[in-house]
């Protein structure tokens, strides 16, 4: 199992992965989700209000009651599977987050999995949607306790994050995720200008570079970027293990690291060419 441990920055996280690997995250800050919901929440609603007029201009002759329901099953539709459908996604990011540079992850293993994004946008209506109506209903209509009540609700789930320190929705607590920062990666350019170099450096045969899969090396890669020099030491120590490596006197621990990252993914590019896609160490394919 994964575990989480607090790390030097207030807004920084030690991410252990099955594998032993410690990944560094940095917490989302609150300004950039609220931009991130802010875009989210304008692409939907451009959306509806495209499909409003298509269904009332785009000649739905059943009448008026048929076309209100049609809209009403759209607008269930779009609110509730947006979010799911771009955060289970390989960016696992809906376009207002990867705009702000945002990104959800998983608390306790290095895979965001399909059931953690349903469950965390299934209490987006009570976090969210619910709140927000309250707040916006007009008092005339409404009973002054209902009101207070619903202003009291908004204020728990609204201003939830800002009293947690991993700045937590009630989704993510029950999910068990996070929204972390997604910097725009570098690595390919830095691996792309430091190829020819390292291929002469290092050779690895076929048994040693398919010693793992996809997986490995997204984690890899992510090691790689972070560029924490504990965290490549012992990153390297364990592929040297693990393949049978001895390093030499001069070795770097980085420049090993992209070696080998350079030499994974040209091999699991070529079975890809083939069809075969090995998803992880475990996978024997």
């Amino acid at each position: 199992m994964a575990e989480v441990i607090s790390q030097r920055r207030v807004d920084q996280r030690r991410l252990i992965t099955p594998e032993g690997i410690d990944l560094q995250v940095q917490l989302a800050d609150i300004g950039a989700r609220i931009g991130a919901y802010v875009i989210d929440q304008i692409i939907i609603n451009v959306g509806l209000i495209a499909a409003f007029f298509i269904i009332i201009f785009g000649g739905i002759s059943a009448g008026p009651e048929v076309a209100i329901t049609v809209f009403i099953l759209i607008n269930f539709f779009v609110r509730n599977f947006y979010y799911m459908f771009f955060e289970m996604g390989p960016k696992a990011a809906t376009p207002g987050k990867r705009m702000s540079k945002i990104r959800v992850a998983s608390r306790t293993q290095a895979r965001l999995t399909a059931n953690a994004v349903f469950a965390r946008n299934a209490m987006r209506e009570i976090e969210i949607n619910l709140p927000l109506s309250f707040l916006f209903t007009s008092g005339d209509s409404v009973d002054g306790w209902i009101s207070l009540l619903g202003l009291l609700w908004s204020g728990i789930f609204l201003f939830f994050p800002l009293f947690n320190k991993d700045r937590l929705r009630a989704g993510d607590l029950i999910a068990g995720t996070w929204v972390v920062r997604a910097p725009k990666p570098i690595l390919a350019i830095d691996l792309a200008s430091e190829k020819a170099d390292l291929d002469s450096a290092y050779v690895f045969t076929p048994e040693q570079v398919e010693a793992y899969g996809v997986h490995e090396l997204h984690v890899l890669e992510n090691v790689i970027r972070a560029n924490e020099q504990q965290t490549v030491m012992d990153v390297a120590e364990r592929i040297r293990n693990k393949i049978d490596w001895s390093k030499g006197m001069s070795e770097v621990d980085l420049d090993f690291l992209k070696a080998y990252y350079a030499a994974l993914r040209g091999r699991l590019e070529t079975r890809l060419l083939f069809g075969v896609r090995r998803k992880d160490k475990f996978d024997k394919t």
